[in-house]
């Protein structure tokens, strides 16, 4: 197996402990329920940076405490591993909510955080923010689906090829997206009501009509 295929095999959590290599103090880092590890948690806090990652609702950390906003105190430790029982605990804070959208049975969310005492966060504050990460799925749907087509695949034929192809949709989401904000600034409306499909027809017509030029006048 070459070089570039093997790193084609990387799985997102050994990415992201290369990741956690770049957290710093004062950053709040949120992750989904896929990354959770007590070794990549612990490795996470040890830069200072603040965590909220969302969990499975079947790991269990240890109750410690109840808090005035609902969230609570508890230990986690490693889930399996011969060194589970002499691993010193991690205090970390909890907070159990569920989103009613009308579903019989609405999904619920636990939340692991680094951020302990309420006054800092509360909880439903930080609840709030970890909804704000979904935003970034409805850009992969943005860009995989709508800008670059359910059914298109990369054409370049190299690594150093195929990165360039990807900086390409990444500049021209970006450049939408700007448009977006623009338009959304002059009407006074939040960006987020503005539709990424409508822009995106809006845009290829532009070019395909040649209203935009490229000199800029």
């Amino acid at each position: 197996m070459s070089e570039n295929s093997a790193a084609a095999q990387t799985s997102e959590i050994e990415l992201s402990r290369e990741l956690v290599g770049r957290f710093t103090l004062g950053m709040l880092v949120l992750a989904d329920r896929g990354f959770y590890g007590f070794r990549l948690w612990q490795q996470a806090t040890a830069t200072g940076a603040d965590l909220l990652w969302r969990v499975k609702t079947n790991l269990r950390p240890r109750y410690q405490e109840t808090l005035a906003d609902g969230s609570w105190l508890a230990h986690i430790v490693p889930t399996s591993g011969t060194a589970r029982a002499s691993t010193t605990p991690l205090t970390v804070r909890v907070i159990d909510y569920t989103i009613d959208d009308g579903r019989e049975n609405p999904e619920s969310y636990r939340l692991l955080t680094t951020i302990l005492n309420p006054d800092e966060a509360s909880a439903e504050e930080l609840a709030t923010v970890y909804s704000e990460r979904w935003e970034i799925e409805s850009v992969f749907d943005e860009l995989k689906t709508h800008q670059r087509g359910p059914r298109m695949v990369m054409r370049s034929k190299s690594p150093a090829l195929v990165k360039q192809e990807i900086w390409g949709h990444l500049c021209c989401h970006y450049a939408i997206r700007t448009l977006m904000v623009e338009a959304a600034q002059h009407a006074r409306r939040d960006p987020d009501r503005v539709s990424f499909i409508a822009a995106l027809r809006i845009a290829r017509r532009s070019v395909a009509q040649g209203a935009f030029s490229p000199s800029g006048t």
